[in-house]
Parts: structure tokens; sequence; C-alpha cells
């Protein structure tokens, strides 16, 4: 019987203090509930400074370590684009050819000659433009029969605004009558200039011989 007693004594305290065992965790929990409401609170009381510490966002040093910004896709203009470009050089004008006839100094106009006689024709001309005639400047006929002479020949060498002779050597031909024949200076390449100048001839009839009468 007071084995039995105390083992309800022994339970009893057992449940007693099971009973202020959740007692005590309960008061913790309410203690430290009401600790972090009072915390809390406290941040937004005016006139109070939390102690906390607050939140602060990195700030960037602009002056320390420039930002690499990443390459966008629109490329960067070329030098070429960037520059300058410079005006086209104005080219030196070529120089303009001309033939100014002057005179005839051998078979002048009209000149009465015999059937197959060599002619020595002499005209004086001026090389009255800005190109100096060489080896590459021709004679050509422009017009009537050759009279016997090349129809392209070398025009006679002569500088800028100085006078020259040009000289042919021609055959009458056995046709009697007037005949005219027409000759025209010509550039490198092959364009007429200046002056024509011509040789004109009047071919006598062959004499009558006593036989044929």
């Amino acid at each position: 019987m007071i084995r039995f007693v105390d083992l309800i004594l022994k339970q009893k305290h057992c449940i007693l203090v099971i009973v202020n065992l959740r007692k005590c965790v309960w008061s913790t929990i309410i203690l430290l509930l009401g600790t972090a409401c009072a915390g809390g609170a406290s941040d937004f009381l005016p006139g109070q400074e939390s102690q906390n510490t607050p939140f602060v966002p990195p700030t960037v040093q602009v002056g320390s370590n420039p930002i690499t910004l990443p390459p966008t896709s629109q490329s960067e203009p070329s030098h070429s684009q960037t520059q300058t470009e410079e005006p086209l050089a104005t080219p030196t004008p070529e120089c303009t050819p001309y033939l100014t006839y002057i005179n005839d100094l051998s078979y002048p106009d009209g000149t009465i000659v015999e059937p197959g006689q060599s002619l020595d024709k002499r005209w004086q001309v001026e090389n009255s433009g800005s190109c100096n005639w060489d080896h590459r400047y021709r004679l050509k006929l422009v017009a009537g029969p050759n009279l016997g002479a090349s129809i392209d020949q070398a025009l006679f060498p002569a500088r800028s605004n100085t006078q020259t002779i040009i000289r042919v050597t021609f055959t009458a031909p056995d046709e009697s009558g007037i005949q005219r024949s027409a000759w025209q200076a010509h550039d490198p390449q092959g364009e007429p200039f200046g002056d024509p100048i011509f040789i004109e001839i009047a071919v006598q009839e062959p004499p009558v011989s006593e036989g044929d009468g």
C-alpha cells in the first residue's frame, strides 16, 4: 500500500514537472516573440535610430575604374570614310595643233606645165598651234589626184609659233587640163587640222608633130 501511494505521488510529481516545463517553454516563446516585436516596432518609432544596419547598395567609382561597355553591332566608320576626300588634280590641257598657210614658194596656182613634168612644190606655212610637230604628225591627201606623190607622208618638223616649208615632189599627168590636188596636216590621232594646201596646175596638150599634119 505504501508503494502504491509512493507511485501515485511520483506520477503526480512528474505530471507537475511536465506542466511546469510546458509553462516554461511557452513563457520563453512568448518572451522571444515580445522581444522581436518590440525590436521591429522600434524601427518605425520617430526620433529613434534603428539598431539594425541598413542595406546600402554598392556604388560605382567613376574616376578609378572606367566601365568598359561591350562592343555594339554597329561598326565604326572606316578610315576611308572619315578621311576627307582630296580633290582630283585638274589635268593639264593638251596642246592644240594648227597650220596656217602663208604663200606658194613654187608653182603657184594655174602654172602651165608639160605632161610628165616633175614638179618640186613648196609651201610656206606657220605652225600657229601650241603643239610641236614631230615624227607623229602627217601630211595626207584629202581631195583630188595624188599626182604621183605618196598620199600619206611625214609633215616637216616645226616648233610651235615658227614658220617652215613643206616640200612635196609631184609629177604632171599625161592628160591635159587643170589638175588640182588638196593636202592637209593630221595630228597623232589621225585628225586633220589647220588650213589645207593645194597644188593647181594646167597641163598643156602635147605639141603636134609635123608628121601628124
